[in-house]
């Protein structure tokens, strides 16, 4: 049996008429330049005696059915010149397919194919070649389609609003949307929703409320879901709660999509007990809706109602995913809760968690921000394909913990691997130059970022070099960058440079970096408080007492310095000389048999950073219970000989404390590890990590 060759000319005439700019001609230079048989035409199909024996017996629907099944459709629309008059339900059957699997060349064909057997479509089958275009991504041609249609309906009007809604096109849909002779829940719907997409949610909650008026709308789940999403992103609780009233009218309130909708409003909207009250109700309450919770409590830093229900959830038979472990380990990493970090990560080992998942990386993350960097390493080793997320956490975490070298090996590691880094990969190598004092290696990072790996320098890749120039006393060189850089300094790179001069005494460039501070933050008490600390280490304690005026005007109180430290997972707080805890006079009397001990090994009190011009013993007794030597006492006092103290700061540990841990480290013969807001400085033995360069 031929195939009949001239309606297949007549088919490709037809399909270049419609598709001008498409290669869809069946020409005497394409594939099918030779008339095909039911042999050459099925050769290569081991399944192909079926298809043939119905091509034989003109049973063309039933093999273009098993053709689609087998995902072969442009041999299924081929089939189609075989039949005089397809009909209605073929061309249906192959668009059904062809928008399932978005086959849009083969669509164009189907389409092309009516035009030239003469078939009409009727409204269904133009309806079916609208959406098949507009969710294969084609809006123009779907919009050609529609324009060209003499009758439309309801669903023609949603299909192109919808199409035009998901690609983005949102200003688009609303012309059609107003155009519209008529509209049902799914038009509104379709736009609601759209706009909630585009991060539009005013102009959400302005149709809502237009739709509202509209006596034959009527609110159903996704709609209501769309309106609690915009108030959500507004924020407005009290829009919120009108539309949860209406849900319960409305007897809405049966549907987990509602649920879920409601919990994540509340919870953005800053209302997390009311968001916990959804979540209590909830009957199926799958891991989506625990993750949701447990995130919003760590949002609204209620750090152990998170932890709380994370345990809760391990024991409700729902299985955490790698959404809900990154959640619980990045708060681990934010509050610096490495035990209970790393009892996550043993609840992942036993459940088989699956290494190749992004919360692998959350594992790196938080090790590295625990002062870990031991297991971030191990964990990091024992991912199959590390990602950048990975590679950065490892690098940035090495810098941060004074080990420079390894930080910089395993960026050029990264390199052999053919991972391309990003700016924040470069931000972690920069300041891992700066920690080491690696001035020209910096510089060559540096310079690289442009030339080598065609990335743009950043705010913060200017702030490091900055701080790694500062830090080095290479004052002109940074001034220098600071004229050539294409942006404006920020608030990061002036402060980078104030703590320069605080390092070396250049009172010239602090005053000129103070003042840009100034400018930038008013309100931040760290400028007055590091440039007070520079006039006091130079004497000049009438510039101390006109910047302490200044803020005092200003109303700019200092950040106090807090260090805690964490024992039997509770938390122990202390500022400078907090005598509030319950064992205060056993910190008190160790910390003076401390003291006695460090004289005797060397140690004198610098009291070059206490802003007081008082007397030199007062100025000691004041170091002496600094926030950070109070956490140390308490932590060696609270456990076992050898046990490794971590403390954390929130301030940039004093030059006095410092200087004293390292003492009291070889005395007690501990490891010492205190974080403060820049990096981790590990004692042991006498030493710090960062080798005296910080």
């Amino acid at each position: 049996m031929k195939l009949k060759l001239v309606n297949l000319k007549k088919f490709s005439h037809f399909a270049a008429l419609l598709f001008p700019r498409r290669n869809l001609s069946f020409s005497s230079k394409t594939h099918l330049s030779k008339p095909l048989t039911d042999k050459t035409f099925f050769k290569y199909n081991t399944k192909s005696g079926l298809i043939t024996r119905l091509c034989q017996d003109k049973r063309y629907k039933e093999a273009i059915n098993i053709l689609c099944e087998q995902k072969r459709f442009r041999e299924a629309v081929q089939l189609l010149d075989n039949i005089e008059r397809p009909s209605a339900l073929i061309y249906s059957t192959l668009l059904q397919h062809c928008l399932q699997q978005r086959a849009l060349e083969e669509g164009r064909l189907v389409h092309a194919h009516t035009k030239a057997s003469g078939f009409v479509p009727g409204l269904f089958i133009s309806n079916r070649f609208i959406d098949m275009y507009a969710k294969c991504g084609s809006l123009g041609e779907a919009r050609e389609l529609f324009d060209e249609m003499s009758n439309k309906d309801l669903c023609s009007w949603n299909t192109m609003i919808s199409g035009y809604a998901k690609e983005g096109k949102i200003d688009e849909a609303r012309r059609l949307f107003d155009e519209m002779p008529e509209r049902d829940n799914f038009s509104w719907s379709a736009m609601i929703s759209g706009y909630v997409r585009q991060d539009r949610p005013k102009e959400a909650l302005e149709l809502y409320r237009m739709m509202q008026m509209c006596e034959k709308a009527k609110c159903n789940k996704f709609t209501v879901s769309s309106v609690l999403a915009a108030s959500a992103a507004m924020p407005s609780l009290r829009v919120g709660k009108e539309i949860h009233g209406y849900i319960v009218r409305t007897e809405l309130d049966s549907d987990e999509v509602v649920w879920s909708a409601l919990l994540d409003m509340y919870g953005k909207c800053g209302s997390i007990d009311e968001a916990r009250k959804i979540f209590d109700k909830m009957v199926g309450r799958d891991v989506v809706s625990w993750t949701a919770m447990i995130d919003r409590y760590f949002e609204a830093g209620r750090r152990e109602d998170g932890f709380s229900l994370f345990t809760e959830l391990m024991s409700s038979g729902t299985r955490p995913n790698e959404f809900t472990f990154t959640g619980v380990l990045n708060a681990c990493a934010d509050h610096a809760a490495g035990d209970l970090g790393k009892q996550v990560h043993a609840y992942m080992i036993r459940i088989w968690f699956d290494p190749f998942s992004f919360a692998a990386s959350a594992l790196v993350h938080m090790y590295s921000k625990c002062g870990n960097i031991e297991n971030a390493k191990r964990v990091f080793i024992g991912m199959p394909k590390p990602d950048l997320v990975s590679w950065t956490s490892l690098i940035v975490g090495f810098a941060q913990h004074g080990q420079s070298d390894e930080a910089l090996q395993m960026f050029e590691s990264l390199l052999k691997s053919g991972t391309k880094p990003d700016h924040v990969t470069f931000v972690g190598v920069l300041s891992a130059c700066a920690h080491a004092g690696l001035v020209n290696k910096g510089l060559e990072y540096f310079h690289s970022i442009k030339t080598k790996h065609g990335l743009r320098h950043t705010a913060d890749h200017y702030a490091c070099i900055g701080d790694l120039l500062a830090r080095a006393g290479r004052f002109k060189e940074a001034e220098k960058i600071i004229i050539d850089m294409p942006i404006k300094p920020d608030k990061f790179l002036w402060a980078s440079l104030l703590a320069g001069c605080r390092i070396h005494g250049n009172l010239e460039l602090a005053k000129r970096a103070a003042e840009a501070l100034f400018e930038i933050e008013p309100e931040n008490p760290a400028t007055y408080v590091t440039l007070a600390n520079i006039y006091a280490t130079a004497g000049m304690w009438s510039e101390v007492a006109k910047v302490r005026k200044t803020m005092d005007e200003r109303k700019v109180a200092k950040k106090p310095g807090l260090s805690w430290i964490e024992i039997k997972r509770e938390k122990h707080v202390f500022t400078v000389g907090d005598k509030s805890h319950p064992k205060y006079n056993e910190i008190d009397e160790f910390l003076r048999k401390l003291s006695k001990r460090m004289r005797e090994e060397g140690y004198i009190p610098d009291t070059n950073f206490v802003l007081h011009d008082v007397e030199e013993e007062q100025k000691e007794q004041n170091l002496s219970y600094h926030s950070e030597k109070l956490a140390v006492a308490f932590g060696i006092i609270s456990t076992k000989p050898g046990t490794p103290i971590k403390i954390f700061k929130n301030l940039r540990t004093c030059v006095d404390c410092h200087t004293a841990i390292k003492f009291i480290s070889k005395i007690v013969d501990r490891k010492i590890i205190v974080r403060d807001s820049n990096r981790f400085h590990c004692f042991e033995n006498g030493s710090c990590s960062c080798k005296d360069y910080w």
